[in-house]
């Protein structure tokens, strides 16, 4: 498994959809409610990093990667775009 396999499966709940998918649900939820979301893990890792075990930390990390998928796939991204500005970074 990796990052692009999971985008992949976000990518074609978004264009094939099925009532009972979550991803499917946020995207007719709209970005902001996306948005939010990603907000609200991200404070999720925060409080599991200070306060709570390995194991609660790697779901909380696992929960905001999926989010920021979904919501990079809402705004037209990729994981791809991620990375070049990451090289970008790099370089500097």
């Amino acid at each position: 498994m990796s990052i692009q396999w999971l985008f992949d499966v976000i990518e074609e709940r978004k264009n094939n959809p099925n009532e009972k998918s979550y991803s499917v649900k946020l995207f007719a939820e709209g970005l902001p409610k996306i948005a939010k979301k990603v907000g609200e893990e991200g404070t999720e890792v925060v409080v599991a990093a200070l306060s709570q075990d390995d194991q609660r930390l790697i779901e909380e990390v696992a929960d905001l990667t999926y989010h920021t998928l979904v919501l990079l796939s809402v705004r037209g991204l990729t994981p791809a775009s991620i990375l070049v500005e990451l090289e970008k970074r790099h370089r500097k």
